[in-house]
């Protein structure tokens, strides 16, 4: 029991096959215990606390609830009731007597809350060292900086703690940490997560973000946590959990050569180059894109109206009580006293004419790639300059807010010298599942299935076994019809596989054959609305075709067969088990 992943998927087959919550309880205080880091948590329910909680949520039941025994902690700047939010600044602390709502919407849906993690205070920074309390270690490497403001969310989450972490996001904060930590950040569009019960930085841009091992889990937290909030001002309505239909395949811009920036760090640099190569490979068509338009929408986020705005927020307790304040952040916050209303109006008009600027530099694409952070700093580094490395974390994530688009920061690999590789997408808001599809695709290999869309999406299943897998050649073809993943699975064992002679991107052919003299292959289902399926199909080349196939898991479905006489000449694959299994072994 020690050793299982604290995914949805696994914690939910442990349960089912008869685990206790107690023991994943049990688990979870022994590997903080293990962390041995104080900087981790402000806050953190004991044994007896966490056991009352766990005797609340009744039977088993992922139906009704889908994150039900999930272990989840909050960041502190989130409200649960009953338990002191602080903010990381102790003379700020209040007891709320309601759960924030996103907080209420995760209980409800059977997640199990924890505690409330570290942050740089009032949500200043993407360092994660502006806290008077101990700072959290970097889960990878303790010399380098935690990543911030969602510090002790990205830790606690990396080391195993628990399953999922909320954060927040208005400069940063739900990536940076994410790629510091190597796991999983979902910034969500704005409004589409309410804020109400957090404490405001930015009020006009806040997010509250997602951390989580894998794009499976982080999405399907989001599809919980998502609703529209009356009482909030600053929810909208917009479906981001469905998303926006786009026409054709996904254009992905990323950094143009002139435009990208590394700080000197050549191995980042390199690691990107090899991220591109993976999308090129994967069949998306990637351009490069000016960013210095997007840079100057980046240096509006700590200039006049906004800085003002987090001043806005806390003025009255700075006014009384400023030498309570971080040092870094009492100098950042305070620097607005000297602004004026005229110089915020100047700083919103100003980043109009940037967003009209930015809108016409992005016309031509459907989202963008970056690396999430251009470069690592050290705790070291920190204490050398508290301000600069901070601003170069942002260079990838300051304007996303300001722009209102939604984005996933993910690992896809390591660099050269063992340090993890993170990128981020972004899309425009209302995007979020496009988001997640394509981090889907991407990540599919090493960070278990993903969930690409809501689950209770209507159409017509489709089971694929070859080019049109996740992270394939075609997998492309069933994201531009809005094509949904439901889950792996294998056929029944009675097909045979074969590697087609002279198809180009190469193409397997499956075969029914007589029982006992097939195997058992792996496939994906999907689900593809009505129209599209009828558009898929319909452009399925010879000697493929679409038949009945029977699964092993009971169920039968429409799906990829190939005609028997063209596999004359074709290589017999089935001793592979699968399409991807063969293609690794060339």
């Amino acid at each position: 029991m020690q050793n299982i992943p604290f995914t949805i998927e696994h914690l939910h087959a442990a349960y089912a096959s008869g685990t206790t919550v107690e023991a994943v309880i049990d688990v979870l205080l022994a590997r903080l215990e293990d962390a041995n880091d104080p900087g981790i948590f402000i806050d953190i329910d004991d044994r007896d606390t966490l056991l009352a909680s766990a005797s609340a949520l009744g039977p088993f039941d992922p139906i009704a609830k889908p994150l039900w025994g999930i272990p989840f902690a909050v960041k502190d700047n989130i409200d649960v009731a009953g338990r002191p939010t602080t903010a990381a600044c102790p003379d700020f602390a209040y007891l709320p007597a309601a759960d924030a709502t996103v907080v209420a919407r995760l209980k409800a849906a059977g997640a199990l809350y924890v505690g409330k993690t570290n942050l740089d205070q009032f949500a200043t920074g993407l360092v994660g060292v502006r806290t008077p309390y101990p700072v959290p270690r970097n889960s990878i490497d303790p010399e380098i900086v935690p990543g911030g403001s969602s510090s002790g969310s990205a830790v606690a989450t990396a080391r195993g703690i628990v399953a999922f972490a909320l954060g927040t996001d208005t400069a940063g904060s739900g990536r940076v940490p994410a790629a510091l930590n190597n796991i999983v950040g979902l910034k969500p569009s704005l409004g589409a997560l309410s804020t109400r019960g957090v404490v405001p930085a930015c009020r006009t841009l806040d997010c509250v973000s997602i951390f989580a091992r894998t794009v499976e889990d982080s999405w399907r937290v989001f599809q919980v946590a998502a609703a529209y909030d009356a009482a909030d001002p600053y929810s909208r309505k917009r479906d981001a959990i469905k998303g926006v239909a786009i026409g054709g395949s996904p254009v992905i811009g990323i950094p143009s050569p002139s435009s990208i920036k590394f700080f000197g760090d050549q191995v980042q640099s390199a690691a990107f180059a090899g991220q591109r190569a993976l999308l090129e490979g994967a069949g998306y068509k990637v351009v490069e894109v000016d960013f210095d338009p997007l840079y100057a929408v980046a240096d509006m986020l700590y200039e006049g109206a906004w800085v003002a705005e987090r001043l806005a927020a806390i003025s009255d307790f700075m006014g009384a009580h400023e030498a309570s304040l971080h040092p870094v952040t009492r100098k950042i916050i305070g620097g607005a006293k000297a602004l004026t209303a005229v110089d915020a109006f100047k700083g919103l008009y100003k980043l109009e004419a940037l967003k009209r600027e930015a809108e016409d530099l992005l016309s031509g694409v459907d989202m963008l790639c970056v690396p999430t952070i251009p470069t690592f700093y050290t705790v070291a580094d920190l204490e050398a300059d508290p301000i600069g490395p901070n601003s170069r974390f942002g260079t990838y994530t300051n304007f996303v807010n300001l722009l209102d688009m939604c984005g996933m920061a993910f690992p896809l690999g390591a660099r050269a010298d063992g340090r993890p590789a993170s990128v981020t997408l972004l899309a425009r808001g209302g995007q979020d599942r496009l988001v997640a599809s394509v981090a889907s695709a991407l990540s599919h290999q090493g960070q278990g299935s993903p969930v690409i869309a809501a689950p209770e999406a209507e159409g017509i299943e489709i089971v694929v076994v070859g080019a049109h897998l996740l992270g394939m050649p075609l997998n492309r073809e069933l994201l531009a019809l809005q094509g949904t993943f439901l889950r792996k699975t294998t056929t029944t064992a009675d097909y045979r596989l074969f590697a087609l002679p002279n198809t180009v991107p190469p193409k397997p052919g499956l075969l029914r054959v007589a029982e006992g003299q097939g195997g058992a292959i792996d496939v994906e289902v999907w689900k593809l609305p009505a129209e599209g399926f009828g558009r898929f199909v319909a452009a399925i080349p010879g000697p493929l075709g679409i038949g009945t196939l029977q699964l092993a898991d009971g169920t039968s479905a429409k799906g990829f067969l190939v005609e028997a006489i063209a596999v004359e000449g074709g290589k017999d694959i089935t001793s592979f088990g699968g399409w991807r299994a063969y293609v690794a072994s060339m």
